[in-house]
């Protein structure tokens, strides 16, 4: 996804305070003020949180030989010979450039009025020419709100959420992207947060951005990741008797009996190998 390369835009001046169409019930605490406007010490706690992270975050990849892991003969895809090495996101150093230097002070802000920790935020990290801020599930909503309603951030639009499962050997190997876009400033930033497959939930972001319902039902349906709150958690993709999740990276691949003289298709390390 590539980063627009728009000028700056001013932050609004004049006129009535812009405010949230929300209900009061939906509404969360504190207020939708100028954050960049905010000093003090708490902002620069805050600042000093996203800056230098108080908590790694933990590997997202291991090393891997094969396609589908398999060693020896049986594996027919070509890919027998592929080693995948291991990704780890690394923090980023200011500046870290472009608009994302005012964003992350712009969130600080926010976050320090909104009484939201600095640990809240555990990294954050520019790459691809994008930046993302790696959250904790506990305040992951809180951080949503202050990214869509603080008028120095406006990202009014969740354009993607998607799940990651990293396969097993990796702590905390399940992961939600969540894509937000300012349609107000031109901007895109990343959200990310990981859970385990023992503790698989993330509180549901409807409430925050409805577009989330398709998106949190889909992440369900193929990782097997609950989202608490979520007002009708069903399967979108495949039936709903249907057991399993299989965009993990666990599930079994093939094996799947279909109507044709009985046949099954075999998994890729149960298949004959011809060389």
């Amino acid at each position: 996804m590539s980063t627009p390369s728009s000028p700056q835009t001013p932050q609004p001046a004049g006129g009535p305070p812009q405010t949230s169409i929300d209900s009061a019930a939906e509404k969360p605490s504190g207020t939708t003020s100028d954050a960049s406007a905010q000093g003090g010490e708490s902002t620069q706690v805050a600042e000093h949180g996203l800056q230098r992270p108080t908590s790694p975050v933990t590997a997202t990849g291991l090393e891997r030989t094969g396609m589908f892991g398999v060693s020896g003969s049986g594996d027919t895809s070509g890919f027998g010979g592929l080693v995948t090495a291991p990704n780890t996101p690394i923090p980023a150093e200011r500046p870290y450039g472009g608009y994302f230097d005012e964003v992350a002070d712009a969130l600080a802000a926010a976050m320090a009025q909104r009484s939201i920790p600095p640990q809240a935020i555990l990294q954050t990290t520019v790459a691809h020419q994008e930046i993302t801020f790696y959250a904790t599930r506990d305040h992951l909503i809180a951080l949503l709100w202050a990214l869509r309603d603080d008028p120095s951030l406006r990202f009014e639009l969740a354009s993607s959420i998607s799940g990651v499962d990293y396969g097993p050997g990796v702590p905390r190997r399940l992961h939600v992207v969540y894509e937000l876009t300012s349609m107000t400033y031109r901007r895109r930033v990343r959200l990310e947060v990981a859970v385990g497959v023992d503790d698989a939930h993330v509180p549901s972001a409807v409430a925050v951005y409805p577009t989330a319902d398709w998106h949190e039902r889909e992440i369900w349906d193929m990782f097997g990741i609950m989202f608490s709150g979520h007002p009708g958690l069903t399967r979108i993709l495949m039936p709903d008797d249907w057991v399993g999740h299989p965009q993990r990276k666990d599930y079994p691949l093939g094996g799947i009996p279909v109507e044709y003289k009985g046949a099954e298709i075999p998994a890729p390390d149960q298949r004959r190998s011809y060389s």
